[in-house]
C-alpha cells in the first residue's frame, strides 16, 4: 500500500512542472508563430536574411585577395549555414514531440484525483479534475499540430535556402577559377 502513497506524491509533485512547462511551450510555440509569419512576409517582399548573410559571406571571401584556398572558405560556409539550419529546426521538432508528451502527463495525473473523487462520491472534485485533465491534453495537441506545422514550413523554407547557398557556392568558386 505505501507503494500506492509513494507514486501518488511523485505524481502530485510533478503536476506543477509539467503544467507550468506545458504552458511554456504553448507561449514558445505562439511566439514561434509569429517569427514564422514575420520572415514569410520579409520572404513574400524578396527577403531571406539567412541566405543574404551567407551570401554576402561568400561575396567577401572571394574578394579577398590572393585566396587560394576559397573552396574550403566556401565549403566551411555551405556546412555552417547547415548546422545553423538544422538547430533551428530540432528545436522545433522538439516541441513537435514534447507538447503531447507534456499534455499526457498533465492529463493523467489529475486523472488519478478525479478517480479518487468518483470513488468517494465527490463530483465537484471529479468534474474539477476532469476538466483539468482534458484541457491539458487539447493543449498539448495544440502544441504538437502547430509545432508539427511550422516545422514543415520551416524545412521547406531551409532546404530552398540551402540549395541557394550551394548554389552561389558554386558560382563564385567558377568565377574565381576563371579569372585566375
Amino acid at each position: 500500500m505505501w507503494e500506492k502513497a509513494v507514486l501518488t506524491g511523485i505524481s502530485n509533485l510533478l503536476f506543477t512542472p509539467v503544467t507550468l512547462l506545458l504552458m511554456a511551450t504553448l507561449v514558445w510555440t505562439l511566439i514561434q508563430t509569429g517569427l514564422l509569419i514575420r520572415s514569410g512576409l520579409q520572404r513574400l517582399g524578396g527577403k531571406a536574411p539567412a541566405r543574404a548573410r551567407f551570401v554576402d559571406a561568400m561575396n567577401e571571401a572571394a574578394g579577398a585577395p590572393a585566396r587560394r584556398d576559397l573552396d574550403i572558405v566556401l565549403e566551411s560556409l555551405v556546412q555552417r549555414a547547415d548546422a545553423e539550419a538544422g538547430r533551428m529546426l530540432n528545436s522545433i521538432r522538439f516541441a513537435v514531440r514534447i507538447g503531447p508528451s507534456l499534455g499526457l502527463m498533465a492529463t493523467l495525473i489529475p486523472m488519478s484525483a478525479a478517480l479518487s473523487g468518483l470513488a468517494r462520491g465527490d463530483l465537484p472534485s471529479l468534474a474539477n479534475n476532469m476538466v483539468i485533465a482534458f484541457s491539458s491534453t487539447v493543449v498539448g495537441i495544440a502544441v504538437g499540430v502547430v509545432a508539427y506545422m511550422l516545422t514543415l514550413v520551416r524545412e521547406a523554407w531551409v532546404r530552398s535556402d540551402l540549395d541557394a547557398i550551394r548554389l552561389h557556392a558554386e558560382r563564385v568558386l567558377r568565377a574565381s577559377e576563371a579569372g585566375a
